[in-house]
């Protein structure tokens, strides 16, 4: 079983950065958790042994351009698209995909065809372990891109609010206006 899993919906800024991973027996033996739920130390630990562990993972990345021309549900969906096929090529054969929430890829994601045996699971990154990993990984990595961005566009603290609509964020928008990679399509 693939799981699947995203991180970046919500922001303000930066791109969304998808999941899919393929766990070897026994991984639900490793504390495999809801990324938002692990410290940060603990998070990354995990993540390095999913990378260095997983039979196959991949990731999938959306960018601020593609969020802003088909909305963020659909830059979602086609950033989890890129992560599956990633993680297919890796894996060298079809296996079933598990996707966390309740929106089905096939039934929604308009720009490329979803064409792999897949079911949704509404949190399943509490409860599956391969949904977890990809949760892990995907919060990881888009907290890294987050920070280089932060040394890209200083002052809006993106290395320590990745990008969500906290007040000393949306206190720098109110001084310095949207840098480049903020969503135009979103409320600023």
């Amino acid at each position: 079983m693939i799981g699947v899993d995203e991180a970046g919906r919500g922001p303000l800024a930066g791109p969304v950065c998808a999941a899919a991973v393929a766990l070897p027996p026994g991984a639900d033996q490793w504390g495999l958790a809801d990324s938002k739920t692990l410290r940060e130390r603990r998070r990354l630990a995990l993540a390095e042994r999913v990378r260095a562990e997983a039979r196959a993972w991949a990731l999938g990345w959306a960018s601020v351009e593609e969020i802003d021309q088909l909305n963020i549900l659909q830059a979602t969906l086609l950033a989890m698209h890129r992560a599956v096929q990633g993680c297919l090529v890796r894996l060298g054969s079809l296996e079933p995909i598990l996707v966390d929430g309740s929106i089905h890829p096939a039934a929604h994601l308009r720009s490329v065809a979803w064409d792999w045996p897949t079911e949704t699971l509404v949190g399943g990154d509490a409860l599956r372990c391969e949904i977890s990993a990809a949760s892990i990984l995907a919060k990881t990595a888009r907290d890294e891109e987050m920070r280089r961005l932060d040394l890209l566009h200083p002052g809006y603290g993106f290395a320590r609010h990745a990008g969500y609509p906290t007040a000393a964020h949306r206190a720098a928008l109110r001084v310095l206006g949207p840098s480049p990679v903020h969503r135009r399509s979103f409320r600023l």
